[in-house]
């Protein structure tokens, strides 16, 4: 079982990169946002707590986020793996994923971290703004605002992942196919 992290800032790519490791690898894509939109249009349980969290601007706790997870990886048993989008996001979390996985003899095989340089990235989102319409990818303040904040708070799960031996820088510049065969280079080789 091929379970990822797939990492990198706005703009690296990942959606992009994650719809062919699915289809190549038959892996399930988890990204949080949206389990967390879809249980909050279902109102289920977990949905309903959080949401009371979102409605009062706080951050999602990490046991409902992790139930959530459980509950996608439970509904899945004939998946491949997982690809992890957008968890975890620290180092509590990236250990309690852990523990989770632990405990239905799972574990990370790997993360995987797309790198871009920042400019190439302003430059991305700015174009995916005017395709998209999204205007947190217009503004090239709040761009950098979103890297920033990447870098600052996100990307220090690398250390955690670094210590087992499972993080796999990968550049991310290139065509979508160059990108997909570098990372396939890696995951076959887990």
């Amino acid at each position: 079982m091929i379970n990822l992290v797939l990492f990198g800032p706005p703009g690296a790519g990942k959606g992009t990169q994650a719809e062919l490791l699915i289809n190549k690898y038959n892996l399930k894509h988890i990204s949080t946002g949206d389990v967390f939109r879809k249980n909050i249009k279902e109102e289920t349980e977990l949905g309903l707590k959080a949401k009371s969290y979102i409605d009062k601007g706080e951050l999602v706790p990490d046991a409902v986020t992790i139930s959530m997870l459980e509950d996608v990886v439970d509904s899945n048993p004939d998946a491949n793996g997982f690809i992890f989008d957008g968890f975890p996001r620290t180092t509590p979390q990236a250990e309690s994923l852990g523990k989770f996985l632990s405990a239905k003899d799972m574990q990370i095989s790997a993360m995987l971290a797309l790198e871009v340089k920042d400019e190439v990235l302003v430059e991305r989102l700015l174009n995916r703004g005017k395709d998209s319409g999204r205007a947190d990818d217009a503004d090239e303040s709040i761009i950098k605002n979103r890297i920033s904040q990447y870098y600052e708070k996100t990307a220090i799960v690398k250390d955690f992942y670094s210590a087992q031996n499972k993080y796999f820088g990968i550049n991310g510049i290139g065509s979508v196919e160059e990108i997909s065969v570098r990372l396939s280079n890696i995951i076959d080789t887990l």
